[in-house]
C-alpha cells in the first residue's frame, strides 16, 4: 500500500530551493576549481563560509515552513503535539550544532 502523498510546507518555494541549491552547487564547483588553480587559502575559506550561510538559510526557509505547516497543523488539531514539539526541537539542536 502507497503512503499517503503529503504537500509539504516548503512545496510553494521549490523552486526558489532548487535555485538556491544549484547557486550553492555552482559555489562548491568553484572551490574545486580555486584548489585546481592553488588560490590563496583565505579566499578559498571567505567562499566556504559564504556557502556555509547559504545552506543554513536554506534550512532556515524548511525549518520555518516545517514550524508554519506541520507542527501548527498538529497543534490545531490536537494531534501528536508532544511528538511534533520534541521532533522540532530535535530537529533545530541538530541544525544549530557547530
Amino acid at each position: 500500500m502507497e503512503p499517503e502523498h503529503h504537500q509539504h510546507g516548503y512545496a510553494m518555494k521549490k523552486d526558489d530551493l532548487q535555485k538556491r541549491l544549484k547557486r550553492i552547487e555552482g559555489q562548491i564547483r568553484g572551490i574545486q576549481k580555486m584548489i585546481d588553480e592553488d588560490r590563496y587559502c583565505v579566499d578559498i575559506l571567505v567562499q566556504i563560509s559564504a556557502i556555509k550561510s547559504a545552506m543554513n538559510q536554506v534550512g532556515l526557509s524548511i525549518l520555518e515552513s516545517h514550524t508554519r505547516g506541520c507542527v501548527a497543523d498538529a497543534m490545531s488539531n490536537h494531534k501528536n503535539e508532544e511528538e511534533k514539539i520534541d521532533e522540532l526541537m530535535d530537529v533545530i539542536r541538530q541544525f544549530t550544532k557547530n
